[in-house]
């Protein structure tokens, strides 16, 4: 009895953590999965490159500027936000992939 009380209690206390997420946005037929997403301060979105060609993937954005430079198919990238705001991404190889990833506190 005390082990399955133990055992709840524990799964109480770590959801009422706040803990970072990792989100995955695949690259394919030259577009992104998502066109908008909206993620947490501390969260990580893992850029994946499901396309034969290579893609770079950029933003100019305040909230969070980063370029990843060029890389090819089955290949990932992570960018961690780390300030709420509007972060555009876009690729500097296929101009019409765009998003807009929403960073909530």
């Amino acid at each position: 009895m005390k082990k399955t009380c133990f055992l709840c209690a524990l799964a109480v206390l770590m959801g009422t953590q706040a803990w970072a997420g990792d989100v995955v946005i695949d690259q394919k037929d030259k577009q992104f999965s998502k066109k908008a997403l909206k993620v947490k301060v501390g969260d990580t979105v893992e850029f994946r490159n499901s396309d034969p060609f290579a893609h770079n993937i950029f933003s100019l954005s305040d909230t969070k500027a980063f370029d990843l430079g060029s890389y090819p198919q089955g290949q990932s990238k992570k960018v961690t936000f780390d300030k709420a705001g509007k972060v555009e991404v876009e690729c500097s190889i296929h101009p019409s992939m765009q998003m807009v990833i929403e960073v909530e506190k």
